[in-house]
Parts: structure tokens; C-alpha cells; sequence
């Protein structure tokens, strides 16, 4: 990699930081092609980053972001998961991780708060922002439906009164 390659990398990867809600950094302990490229499918469908760089430029991209407490995680044969969304990308770094032992998950961070492999599994079994807008509009949706429902049960109950009230007339 020659020094235009190399400072290519670091811009990319500080735009990742930049725009990511959460970051997961990984450790590869010898997977497969077939294996690396099922987490790369199952991480784009999420909606995420999966790129492995160099610790030395790693470490060179966080600089100025939110993520400069990552440093320390950069040793050994490092990836990092990044997304907008702050679940996507440790969502589904940890259901691929659920099917094999190749893949560590090292640690990770959400803005400038570090978390440990456990912070990245909690993280990970909330819901994404989808799952939370769609539980919002249900609730906010809810009281208006009620309210029809209300408005609507007394005319209801007057026309059955009235239909009992002609049955027995007839």
C-alpha cells in the first residue's frame, strides 16, 4: 500500500467515524472466505460497514472524532462494523458471531462512549430504530382509534336499543 493508498484508507474510514451512530470493532480468528463473506452480506442487509484496516491507520482515522477511545482496541487482525443506526451493525455482528467461534467481538462504541464486548451484546439485543419508530406510531395511533371507537359505541347501542324496542312492537 503506497502513501496515496494509505491516506485514501484514513479518509474513508474517518468519514465512517464521522457519520457512524455505533461502531463494532471485531477480531477475525481465522475465517473462511465463505464465512467473511457471510458476515459481509449479513451486515450490508443491516444496513452497515464491514472493513478491515490496518490498526496504525485505524487508529490515525479516529482521530478528531467521537471515537478516539477506540485506540486501545486496535491490536491484533482487527475489523470494524460501523452504522448509522446505533443497533444495526452490533445486532448483526452478534448473530453472526452466535454461529461461529472465528469472529471475537473485541468492543465497540456508541459516540464517545466505550463499551466492552458485553456493552456490544446489550446493545445489540435492543431495537433497532425502526422497530422503536414503528412502536411510536403504534402508541401515538392507539388513543385516536380509541377515541373513534368511544364516539362511535353509544350510536351503536342506540340503534340496537331501538332494533330491540321494534322487534317487540312488531
Amino acid at each position: 500500500m503506497d502513501r496515496s493508498q494509505k491516506a485514501e484508507s484514513v479518509a474513508y474510514l474517518n468519514g465512517v467515524f464521522g457519520e457512524a451512530g455505533a461502531v463494532v470493532i471485531t477480531r477475525n480468528l481465522g475465517m473462511t472466505v465463505a464465512q467473511s463473506t457471510a458476515l459481509r452480506t449479513k451486515i450490508r442487509e443491516a444496513g452497515a460497514t464491514y472493513k478491515v484496516a490496518k490498526n496504525s491507520l485505524a487508529k490515525l482515522a479516529i482521530a478528531g472524532t467521537d471515537y478516539e477511545g477506540l485506540g486501545e482496541l486496535f491490536t491484533g487482525p482487527t475489523a470494524i462494523a460501523a452504522s448509522v443506526d446505533p443497533v444495526a451493525a452490533a445486532k448483526a455482528v452478534i448473530e453472526f458471531a452466535k454461529t461461529t467461534d472465528k469472529i471475537e467481538i473485541v468492543g465497540g462504541a456508541m459516540g464517545s462512549q466505550v463499551l466492552n464486548a458485553d456493552g456490544v451484546k446489550a446493545l445489540a439485543s435492543m431495537p433497532s430504530l425502526d422497530e422503536l419508530r414503528g412502536t411510536l406510531i403504534g402508541l401515538i395511533q392507539a388513543p385516536a382509534t380509541k377515541i373513534a371507537q368511544l364516539t362511535t359505541a353509544p350510536a351503536a347501542k342506540l340503534a340496537r336499543v331501538f332494533g330491540a324496542y321494534a322487534k317487540e312492537a312488531a
